[in-house]
């Protein structure tokens, strides 16, 4: 089973296979991604790489956490469950939102 880490603190010109080349000296890496600006293409400064075993994923933390890369100290461990986003609401009959403006007391 695969673990994928969370990879922070990145030099905005990191790319998915600089995280690939990094990664690969502790073991097998499934995938690498560096998250994009949808917009602009830029990098949004954080990654995920997933490894092959906990094992490996263990021995990439520990050798590749606040190491530097491209001039930036890496944050690297587990990645957590994204959380599920809240912000308004949603009736029953499908109509929702947050207040308006015109309703203050």
């Amino acid at each position: 089973m695969t673990t994928k880490l969370y990879v922070g603190n990145l030099s905005y010109n990191v790319r998915d296979h600089d995280l690939e080349q990094q990664f690969a000296e502790f073991g097998n890496v499934t995938s690498a991604k560096v998250m994009m600006e949808r917009d602009s293409d830029r990098s949004k400064g954080f990654g995920f790489v997933e490894m092959s075993t906990e094992q490996e994923a263990q021995a990439a933390i520990q050798g590749l956490h606040d190491q530097p890369l491209n001039g930036r100290n890496m944050l690297v461990n587990v990645a957590r469950p994204r959380e599920e986003s809240g912000g308004g609401y949603r009736s029953s009959n499908g109509v929702g939102g947050y207040r308006s403006g015109n309703n203050r007391y």
